[in-house]
């Protein structure tokens, strides 16, 4: 039976970042208990599709879904369990906010199977939270983590940001070091990107956006890889360390190019070579879910396309492309369909190539983006 991911979107938040270009609001109850029936009857339409595949992952992400009252979260996970098939030892996370989080909820989270905690904390000085936008304060964060802790989580993310609007390396690195004596099993560390439509690209083009330069960007992930490598944290994605045995299966499946379905606003599916999004209006969604038309896109991929995903997806990976799987794979060498570009940026030092794998340098890392278009084939 075939083994594929599954992420369901919960869109509503308390309050929106202002660096967020997530597709996530405000709502009333009204409309989120509209919005969830929906999801069910959506959850319905695949039980069907999905019935030769089991699930060995959920990802319950937004927006915030821990905004969600237990009584209407009760009914999401009824009817993911009413609907699929579901993997023995399933890695079952849900995102959270501090704010948001109490601990009548996450109780509920963990004697219904939801196995890992996402709690994104963003930045341990609360006036950098006040600056994102953020509806919590460090002292709600230590709390509920210490509280997840006690009710009986075992595997606990914390989202961290750097390159923040008046951040300084200091308050980075204090951020680090808080976290890591907190000894959660995973921790993702982004930095800040300024996205379209967004209150901080308005702020930014405006002169009004005070973020650290490249350099300084530069040297606060080359204090995080140093650190968390220190510390135990294996650095096994461009942006996330774990502890060991502790990597996000859902996300990898992700980066190593493998199937999965997304239930809710916005979501998007790749399911027998076809990638697939739901719209991002949420009347729309609501109304036309009984039509079965949310899809607003839909793509075939051709085996060019899935190659091309394959290396800078797999790329985001510290092991890098196996080119044994890969040529298993496709029938071909990577290092045949993309000899000139690998010997390109093996030259620049953007690569490390063996006769085992190919991944990026520190240098390469540094440089990803460049180096991930070099494998967009014409």
């Amino acid at each position: 039976m075939k083994e594929i991911g599954m992420y369901i979107h919960i869109p509503f938040c308390a309050q929106k970042c202002l660096y967020c270009d997530f597709c996530s609001f405000s709502a009333t109850e009204e409309m989120i208990s509209k919005y969830i029936d929906a999801l069910i009857k959506e959850m319905k339409i695949y039980e069907e599709k999905l019935r030769k595949c089991k699930i060995k992952s959920i990802f319950i992400g937004g927006g915030t879904p821990s905004i969600i009252s237990i009584n209407k979260m009760d009914k999401i996970i009824n009817g993911i369990h009413s609907n699929f098939n579901l993997k023995e030892d399933l890695e079952f996370s849900i995102e959270s906010n501090p704010g948001t989080l109490n601990k009548e909820k996450i109780s509920y989270y963990l004697n219904h199977n939801i196995n890992r905690l996402s709690i994104g904390l963003q930045a341990w000085q609360d006036f950098l939270l006040k600056k994102l936008g953020r509806v919590h304060n460090s002292k709600e964060f230590v709390r509920n983590y210490l509280l997840a802790r006690e009710i009986g989580f075992k595997n606990i993310n914390i989202d961290i940001m750097f390159a923040l609007p008046n951040q300084s390396i200091n308050h980075w690195q204090e951020t680090l070091r808080n976290v890591v004596t907190l000894k959660p099993e995973h921790i993702s560390a982004y930095s800040l990107k300024i996205e379209e439509g967004t209150v901080f690209n308005q702020l930014y083009k405006k002169g009004e956006l005070h973020l650290p330069d490249e350099e300084k960007d530069r040297k606060m992930y080359h204090f995080t890889i140093d650190y968390l490598l220190e510390n135990g944290y294996k650095h096994y994605e461009i942006s996330n360390f774990a502890k060991e045995g502790q990597e996000c299966i859902h996300n990898k499946i992700y980066w190593e190019n493998e199937e999965y379905i997304g239930l809710g606003l916005g979501a998007h599916s790749y399911l027998n070579k076809i990638r697939y999004s739901n719209t991002t209006d949420l009347k729309d969604y609501i109304e036309n879910i009984d039509k079965k038309n949310i899809c607003v896109h839909k793509e075939e991929i051709s085996i060019k396309d899935e190659i091309a995903e394959t290396m800078f997806l797999g790329l985001r990976m510290m092991k890098g492309i196996s080119i044994k799987k890969f040529t298993k794979k496709f029938g071909i060498s990577p290092l045949k369909v993309y000899s000139n570009e690998i010997c390109d940026l093996k030259e620049k030092g953007l690569l490390q190539v063996d006769d085992q794998v190919i991944r990026l340098t520190r240098k390469g890392i540094d440089l990803s983006n460049h180096v991930f278009v070099a494998f967009l084939l014409d």
